[in-house]
């Protein structure tokens, strides 16, 4: 979870109510889901963010949220835009890799060291969540008077910056934190920044890379020029983002907009003209116009709001609650038309999401915001009216006991996130995705996900317990971790396209840690459960030749033990053998 440091001063400031303490501060900003983590050296609040709310990831943004949750702003709030004076004009040399820009141009923001630190906070958050450590998304922001647009049109009017690809050894130009001229060949080698963001064009033949009439001025997604650098008496800006997919960098601006909005900023609309409406622009055009401040619609049914939440609600206490949510809603005169209602009988609210907001994908999301609104604190909990008691599930029980015996046999219950990034998943430990080892299935793919740390669902439990005794480094051995956890793959003879499963996963890391160590733990683990166990040598990527074993249980090819090969052990920085286990939870039934 991303943590965004919050100065409570400016945070009164922002929203106008200097009456608030800190810890009134700290109740409201819990009931809008963030929660306060510790305060830095200075007194800034440390907030922890649910990944969906990246408009919240700076302080304009958390004043704006709590402006709405005050009642001193409602509805949905769209800035007016200037029309577009600069020109963003795309070669048909940019690399295949990176073909998306956009931007804006923001006049008048009252810029003080504390607005500078807050932009340059907010954009490296966005980086690191939306924009995948700049693989999906890249931001560059510079000072406008630093920068000569080329000219349009017979008049010259209006402005001009161009987004082409360059040789790696092309022009050259002063990057920022450097005292002398670099290509984008020599930022990359002995550049800092260059050297932390190279891999993302390893492969590129031509580099991406940001013209105005004086030259080259931004080298995206590595580093800006110096002669463009903001700073605390900058005043006009240039924003520009480029990426690998359009959607993505005009909701970055977006955010990015109205933070500087906040500030007194004016938006100043630019056009962004790429070669061809063809190939990869064939969906969004060859002409566009940003940033796209366009409002989306969903629609959400009254019944379902109250069913949900256990509340019964007028129509008017709900457009009031959606209105103090930061999103507008009517009645819909004719509900039949709607293809998300089912229940005729329901009033239906279309409700208009502002265009910051990159979260609300379904009814349930427009739920949870009126939800916030209403406050769940306010909700009364009631017993259900259902005739049945509750109890444990059968793979409950059987997930408990076979935790009780692991811990029994000296491990350590962990817990861990079922989702996973693919080079933790298959290419750390080797794996072939799509051979028959254990844990090569197809993963789960996550559609836009906020961080390329988790971008699918993991096919097996083994890569998590890896990576905590990776980051376990500096305790004492031995280190005997177990989790029992959610594992899945593509699996297209279910009915939801996935199969998924509970699966055990061990390891002994220690100095002396062998195949018969895991053996032993397994044949115990098996003996609790009164199942047959069979161990025939096999061949796995993950373990060493000859120390490693199939887990068989009555008969069924349920898993792997053994060894874990050094080139693994490697590769997570662990100068100790590990032994290992993983099977599936249902073979001990």
């Amino acid at each position: 979870m991303p943590v965004v440091d919050v100065d409570p001063d400016e945070l009164r400031e922002l929203t106008g109510h200097d009456e608030k303490s800190d810890d009134e501060l700290k109740d409201d900003l819990f009931n809008l889901g963030l929660e306060f983590e510790g305060e830095t050296d200075e007194g800034e609040l440390q907030l922890e963010f649910a990944p969906d709310r990246l408009d919240r990831l700076s302080v304009e943004g958390v004043a704006r949220s709590l402006r709405y949750q005050y009642g001193d702003d409602t509805g949905v709030y769209v800035p007016d835009t200037n029309d577009p004076d600069w020109t963003y004009e795309v070669e048909d040399t940019v690399p295949d890799g990176r073909p998306y820009v956009t931007g804006a141009i923001v006049r008048d923001v009252n810029m003080t060291e504390d607005v500078l630190e807050s932009l340059i906070q907010l954009q490296e958050k966005l980086h690191a969540t939306m924009g995948r450590k700049r693989a999906k998304a890249a931001i560059g922001i510079h000072d406008l008077t630093m920068l000569k647009g080329a000219g349009l049109g017979d008049d010259d009017s209006g402005h001009s910056i161009t987004y082409r690809g360059i040789d790696p050894d092309g022009d050259r130009f002063v990057p920022l934190d450097a005292d002398s001229e670099m290509t984008p060949a020599e930022v990359l080698t002995d550049h800092p920044i260059g050297d932390k963001y190279g891999d993302l064009l390893d492969g590129f033949d031509r580099y991406p890379a940001i013209y105005d009439d004086l030259g080259l001025f931004s080298f995206p997604p590595v580093i800006n020029g110096r002669r463009t650098e903001v700073e605390a008496e900058s005043r006009d800006l240039l924003i520009e983002l480029t990426g690998t997919d359009q959607w993505t960098i005009d909701h970055i601006c977006n955010i990015i907009c109205y933070a500087l909005s906040a500030r007194g900023g004016t938006i100043e609309e630019v056009e962004i003209e790429y070669p061809t409406a063809t190939g990869p622009y064939e969906e969004v055009g060859g002409e566009l116009v940003r940033p796209d401040f366009e409002t989306d619609t969903k629609h959400v049914a009254h019944d379902r709001i109250e069913t949900i939440l256990g509340v019964d609600f007028d129509q008017r206490e709900v457009l009031d609650l959606f209105a103090r949510a930061g999103l507008s809603a009517s009645v819909v005169d004719d509900a039949d038309d709607v293809d998300a209602v089912t229940d005729a009988d329901s009033v239906v609210y279309a409700v208009e999401i502002p265009p910051y907001r990159v979260d609300v994908l379904h009814p349930m999301d427009l739920i949870d915001d009126l939800g916030r609104a209403y406050g769940f604190n306010e909700l009364e909990p009631r017993y259900p009216d259902i005739g049945t008691v509750g109890g444990r599930h059968d793979r409950t029980r059987l997930e408990d006991a076979t935790r009780a015996s692991l811990i029994g046999l000296g491990f350590e219950d962990l817990l861990n996130f079922h989702m996973i990034s693919g080079a933790a998943n298959y290419d750390r430990l080797t794996i072939e995705p799509g051979s028959d080892a254990v844990g090569a299935g197809e993963a789960v793919e996550i559609t836009g996900p906020y961080s390329e740390d988790y971008t699918q669902l993991r096919t097996w439990v083994l890569p998590s317990l890896l990576m905590v005794l990776e980051n376990n480094t500096h305790r004492a051995y031995p280190q005997d971790l177990a989790e029992i956890g959610l594992a899945a793959e593509v699996d297209e003879s279910e009915n939801t396209n996935v199969a998924e499963w509970r699966s055990i996963g061990a390891v002994l890391a220690r100095n002396d840690a062998t195949y018969e160590d895991a053996k032993a733990r397994l044949t115990a683990l098996c003996d609790d459960f009164g199942v047959d166990l069979e161990t025939p040598p096999t061949d796995h990527p993950t373990f060493i030749d000859g120390r490693v074993a199939d887990v068989v249980i009555d008969g069924e090819p349920v898993g792997v033990i053994g060894e874990i090969h050094p080139a693994v052990l490697v590769e997570h920085d662990l100068e100790l053998p590990v032994a290992a286990f993983e099977l599936r939870l249902d073979a001990l039934q």
